[in-house]
């Protein structure tokens, strides 16, 4: 039996991952050790192999076949695009994709003015903007606090994740328009759905009994 693998977006997601995964009885203690160099961490009991990586790269992971099964960021799969397929809403790292800025954006966003948005994520506010409202925006991509683009005036708005909206708020910056909910997903290889058909189902299945 060959092992199946997981790739984990790194942080939050992964803690979590692996809290849902002891509900159904899949443990990989040596993942808890803080101290630990490893980069691959094996279940030997069911046959599986976990790895974290950066949230971004899971999709690529995924794809490619490096990992059979994925657990990421809803955002993450919009912005990459990647060919797989998402199975399951974990239901857990629950946010919003959100246009944000100062109240004066909203007429401009009204208007359908040619502006600049600011984000982490251009594909995402690029098909938001092109293709459902309709508008011609340029799209400057940021890697750090996207808050401060409309501040220091480098753009009028921006698209980002929205938790709590505390940030925002201490900048004098508010939710404008919603873009779609966010949440952690588990995604899987396409040739691993069907070559491990049996095994995939069987932790997908698992794992809805437990949410």
């Amino acid at each position: 039996m060959r092992y199946l693998t997981f790739a984990l977006g790194k942080g939050r997601l992964a803690k979590k991952a692996l809290e849902l995964f002891e509900k159904i009885g899949i443990r990989c203690d040596e993942m808890k050790d803080p101290d630990s160099r490893k980069l691959i961490f094996v279940n030997e009991e069911r046959k599986l192999r976990f790895f974290l990586s950066k949230g971004p790269d899971v999709p690529t992971y995924v794809e490619y076949g490096a990992a059979d099964i994925g657990i990421v960021g809803k955002d993450t799969i919009l912005e990459e695009g990647r060919k797989l397929y998402e199975v399951l809403d974990l239901g857990f790292g629950k946010c919003d994709m959100c246009v944000c800025g100062p109240q004066s954006a909203k007429e401009l966003l009204n208007h359908g003015q040619l502006i600049r948005v600011a984000t982490k994520y251009p594909h995402i506010a690029k098909d938001y903007f092109y293709n459902k409202r309709h508008q011609t925006v340029e799209i400057i991509k940021l890697n750090g606090s996207i808050e401060l683009a409309p501040i220091v005036g480098l753009s009028e708005v921006i698209v980002d994740i929205v938790e709590t909206g505390a940030t925002l708020r201490e900048n004098g910056l508010d939710v404008l328009e919603k873009i779609g909910p966010l949440s952690a997903r588990m995604v899987v290889n396409q040739v691993s759905m069907k070559m491990e058909n049996e095994r995939i189902s069987q932790i997908i299945r698992e794992i809805r009994t437990v949410l």
